[in-house]
């Protein structure tokens, strides 16, 4: 559901503190993005922004979909990837005998499966704020102000953007965990999914150099409902790469 301006309170603070630079960008049907519907791969969109600021090597930070996407660019091309910040992702292939679903989460897809049938994007902007900023086993409204208004604002500009066309599939990822050695730090929101805190200690348990961290006060997106918090998360990290 997020673009760029998902990290907008937490970009700069990450520049100062860790002094380093942080690149932001849109994903394709997302935020800004002008495109036109053909064949693509993210992969190759993300490897030619890091290109296009002449970034040989990056630590790689990426929230949801965009967190298994910086993994299966570490596992296509370690050569460019320094570390890993994966925030509320899960690498593909996971085992699906591993996911758990809480009663409260099911009630929220259930509704969401209704809104998608009937085509309403107004509603379904909701549901998916109630799942995803909130997190569904909390109540709805948790999360308020500028954050609740930049969710909608950004998930409300996916839901209507055009099509983006087929994208590049990449095998799963999961099987090749054990292949990625760069230092990785897999954050998890309090609040998310029951299925993501019973699968992600399986994840780093399967990568050599990985640790969990759990952000407190935090859903999925802890950039919005959590950000000193996952601040000091990143900040932490970088400062530990800098000492290796």
């Amino acid at each position: 559901m997020g673009d760029r301006r998902i990290w907008e309170r937490c970009a700069p603070v990450w520049a100062e503190r860790a002094g380093v630079q942080v690149i932001t960008y849109d994903r394709r049907g997302f935020g800004d993005t002008t495109y036109r519907a053909e064949a693509h791969d993210d992969l190759d969109d993300l490897l030619a922004v890091m290109d296009d600021a002449g970034l040989a090597t990056a630590v790689l930070v990426g929230n949801s979909m965009g967190g298994g996407l910086a993994l299966d660019c570490t596992i296509a091309n370690p050569n460019r990837v320094d570390g890993l910040v994966l925030i509320g992702a899960l690498p593909s292939g996971a085992p699906e005998d591993r996911w758990v679903t809480d009663p409260a989460e099911a009630a929220v897809e259930e509704d969401y499966r209704a809104a998608d049938a009937s085509g309403d994007t107004t509603e379904l902007n909701r549901i998916e704020a109630r799942y995803w900023l909130d997190g569904a086993r909390q109540p709805e409204g948790r999360v308020t102000g500028e954050a609740r208004e930049l969710f909608l604002d950004m998930n409300g500009r996916a839901l209507a953007a055009a099509p983006v066309g087929e994208a590049a599939e990449r095998p799963p990822a999961w099987p090749h965990l054990g292949e990625v050695d760069v230092p990785t730090l897999l954050l998890l929101g309090e609040h998310d999914e029951v299925g993501m805190a019973a699968i992600a200690p399986l994840v780093v348990e399967a990568m050599p150099d990985a640790r969990l961290q759990i952000v407190p006060g935090a859903a999925h997106c802890p950039q919005l409902d959590a950000p000193d918090a996952l601040d000091d998360a990143v900040v932490g990290f970088l400062g530990q790469l800098e000492r290796v």
